[in-house]
């Protein structure tokens, strides 16, 4: 096996497993794969910290036992019940047939229900507990709903080192195992990525969980998904900024067209702006929906464009308004726009979005079929006004 297991402290080591072809997580778009991260820990007792995705079960498996005998586990701490963390925990229980269980309240239900559990013994944990295992002491940390009900982190006290779970991840496959590695900006761009199609309707419990830690000293940040950060102060910062909304002066530009003309009206709003503030185009049926939510997270106004059909909103911006309205995006300018033939509709229900995400609506531009010169101008015109609403 090419990738061998890897010592990121003193008798702590990677052991996951890197999915190079998966392209889909919750319909989140991934187009370089993902990591599964787990960690096996040699103290006294032996700890493992999240397993993997089950078709991995067998590298990491491979992986623990260039280290040690798998049987010889004592504790498998599961951070979080969700099958990409735990689908290898059954079979890992076959092997390591006396390992306790760790995990919150939660978490011992949701397992309960994946797995058939009756014959596990289970430590069930809340924030501040502790568990010695040897020379170094485990303290847990919950973080429900980011992004479950049942998550925790682990933290490994002595060697400042954050087992973090779904927090600070990204979805990339590499070799790279560290920021360093990969380079920190390049780390941050997919860490932004992830962040905005996860954990984006969690900003005020990442608020909360950030002032928690804030006097937990971190040296290394290891995260269940993707790089692990040894400049852990960039992307702590980073995600202060993402949970508050902090935006620049950008404006993001959303649309689908059937004959071309919500097209037209996209682009000349998206010209007029471009005067002024950044600006990013986007058609739904061809770029992918995690890049714009992603684009979305830090713009000061959005701009969603779509044709009428049927009385409402072109189907395929009706599956985008969706999932950005499940990933409630906070404090921003709305702006609809769009074309209609006999009956307009879709540029209602838009702002209906806006106002339910509590946006700063403006007024809505709606053309009858095809745009004139005339009307383009309006929407360059309209595009020349978000641009100084966003700079006011």
């Amino acid at each position: 096996m090419a990738l061998k297991s890897l010592k990121i402290k003193e008798n702590i080591y990677w052991v996951g497993a890197i999915d190079w072809e998966e392209r889909d997580f919750h319909n989140f778009e991934i187009v370089r794969g993902a990591t599964y991260n787990a960690y096996l820990i040699i103290d006294d007792k032996i700890t493992l910290v999240d397993t993997v995705k089950h078709k991995f079960f067998h590298e990491m498996v491979e992986r623990i036992r260039e280290i040690i005998d798998p049987s010889q586990i004592d504790y498998i701490v599961s951070n979080h019940v969700e099958t990409d963390h735990s689908g290898s925990l059954a079979d890992i229980k076959r092997i390591a047939k006396d390992a306790v269980v760790v995990c919150t309240s939660r978490g011992k239900s949701g397992l309960c229900k994946h797995f058939d559990c009756k014959d596990w013994e289970f430590k069930v944990v809340k924030t501040g507990d502790e568990l010695k295992i040897g020379k170094r002491t485990l303290t847990f940390i919950e973080t429900p709903m980011l992004h479950w009900p049942d998550n925790m982190v682990t933290y490994v006290k002595g060697d400042k080192l954050l087992l973090s779970n779904d927090a600070f991840g990204q979805h990339i496959a590499s070799v790279e195992r560290y920021d360093e590695e990969l380079g920190v900006e390049e780390a941050i761009k997919w860490a932004k990525i992830y962040y905005a199609n996860i954990l984006m309707p969690f900003g005020e419990l990442v608020k909360k969980k950030l002032k928690e830690i804030e006097g937990v000293q971190i040296g290394m940040i290891a995260p269940s998904h993707g790089v692990i950060w040894k400049n852990p102060g960039r992307i702590i910062e980073a995600y202060k900024k993402w949970a508050d909304f902090e935006a620049e002066d950008k404006l993001v530009v959303v649309y689908d067209t059937m004959y071309n003309s919500t097209a037209r009206i996209a682009r000349a709003i998206a010209e007029g702006a471009s005067k002024g503030v950044k600006v990013r185009l986007f058609h739904v049926r061809r770029d992918a929906w995690s890049e714009i939510m992603t684009e979305i997270l830090d713009a000061k106004a959005i701009a969603i464009g779509a044709p009428t059909m049927h009385n409402t909103v072109f189907p395929p911006v009706a599956g985008f308004l969706a999932y950005m309205r499940s990933l409630k995006p906070k404090n921003k300018i709305g702006v609809a726009f769009g074309s209609y033939g006999w009956g307009g509709g879709a540029v209602k229900e838009i702002n209906r979005i806006f106002e339910e995400l509590k946006f700063d609506v403006m007024e809505p531009l709606q053309i009858k079929y095809r745009p004139t010169e005339d009307e383009l101008r309006k929407a360059f015109e309209l595009g020349v006004e978000i641009a100084e609403k966003i700079k006011s």
